[in-house]
């Protein structure tokens, strides 16, 4: 249902935010694929609790089990299991919260569903599912490497502080060296200011994430409803907080004119090779939702996280009027951890769609 992603390449998340565990199962990971999981632990690093100055206190070792499919450092080609254990779990914080409904938060919508819910920091609906998704994405980039496929996110804005678009047409992937993963030095240091006045406040906010994808050959992708951009497109809103997608110029494109936009076509010779090319990429790297072989770009946008350090107003589950008084550990900007989260979702939409699509096969 609604927990697996993919179609041959898929993967299965399971856990709570302050269960035992989360985790998941990836099936259809060809077998022979060497596994390096020093790689599967940086990619988590990127992405854990604590790791950042304006993040969530909680610490989390992220540390990973693999339960089955891997044998002797290679996949089986059978279902590859996984386990991330919650060693700083602390569902006390959310006691008070039981017949809450925080606002922008999911839990009135879960109790809606459901008739139930896990109360304890959003249980399923918590962004420490994401945890699961990073190393399914991880396998993904494994996948991906012999074909020369290259995945790379980047914070491109928090809140009122953005950088250049410059990054996205100048084919190059920009370096992000610094914590919040933003290729821009000056703006880093603007949005890094920015979060240690809004934690000081006790208030939160939202960004942007840019994400590259080079060397998808062209033809990937299918023209109607499983266009490549509405995958990407459902992979990226799946994430917790997500509340846009756009790629190419997007929105930009709605004011400009066709002579402004069009990609044109040229010949470029590569060694011996003519190859059809095209001189601007406004595209995104997608034509009638199929890769056209030029770089995939697009744009993430998130909220800013619901649980601020401030009293709010709210009602419970008897529907009476309450006053919500701040606890737990939250982040003040869930945009830099969401970086990893955002690249290893493209990894599992482009791993699933090459082997849909006959470019690389199951072994």
């Amino acid at each position: 249902m609604s927990n697996t992603f993919g179609t041959l390449f898929k993967f299965t998340s399971f856990g709570e935010s302050h269960g035992s565990a989360v985790g998941g199962v990836i099936d259809g990971c060809p077998a022979r694929l060497h596994v390096d999981m020093d790689f599967i632990y940086t990619e988590l690093v990127r992405r854990k609790p604590g790791s950042l100055p304006n993040s969530s206190e909680r610490k989390e070792d992220d540390e990973f089990e693999i339960v089955s499919g891997i044998f002797e450092g290679t996949t089986l080609g059978s279902p590859i299991a996984f386990l991330i254990r919650n060693k700083d779990a602390n569902p006390g914080d959310y006691d008070s919260l039981k017949n809450i409904f925080r606002p922008s938060h999911a839990d009135y919508t879960y109790q809606s569903k459901y008739g139930i819910r896990d109360h304890r920091g959003g249980g399923r609906s918590s962004a420490r599912e994401t945890a699961a998704r990073v190393v399914a994405g991880a396998f993904a980039k494994m996948f991906l490497k012999p074909y020369g496929v290259k995945i790379s996110a980047f914070v491109s804005q928090i809140g009122n502080i953005s950088i250049s678009d410059s990054y996205t047409t100048s084919g190059e992937i920009p370096c992000c060296s610094d914590s919040l993963c933003c290729p821009d030095e000056e703006a880093s240091k603007k949005m890094d200011t920015l979060l240690a006045e809004l934690k000081a406040k006790g208030d939160s906010t939202g960004g942007i994430i840019t994400c590259m994808i080079k060397n998808v050959p062209a033809g990937v992708g299918e023209p109607v409803f499983g266009k490549l951009q509405s995958e990407l497109a459902h992979a990226m809103l799946s994430i917790n907080a997500a509340k846009g997608f756009e790629y190419g110029l997007g929105f930009k494109m709605s004011s400009m004119l066709g002579s402004e936009v069009n990609d044109e076509f040229n010949s470029v010779r590569e060694g011996d090779t003519l190859k059809i090319k095209t001189k601007t990429n406004f595209s995104g790297g997608m034509q009638g939702g199929i890769s056209n072989g030029e770089d995939i770009y697009f744009r993430v946008a998130f909220k800013p996280v619901p649980t601020i350090m401030k009293e709010q107003s709210t009602v419970d589950t008897d529907a009476k009027s309450v006053i919500l008084k701040p606890r737990g550990r939250h982040d003040v900007c869930v945009v830099p951890r969401a970086v990893p989260v955002v690249e290893a979702m493209a990894a599992l939409v482009i791993a699933d769609q090459l082997l849909l699509n006959n470019v690389c096969r199951l072994k």
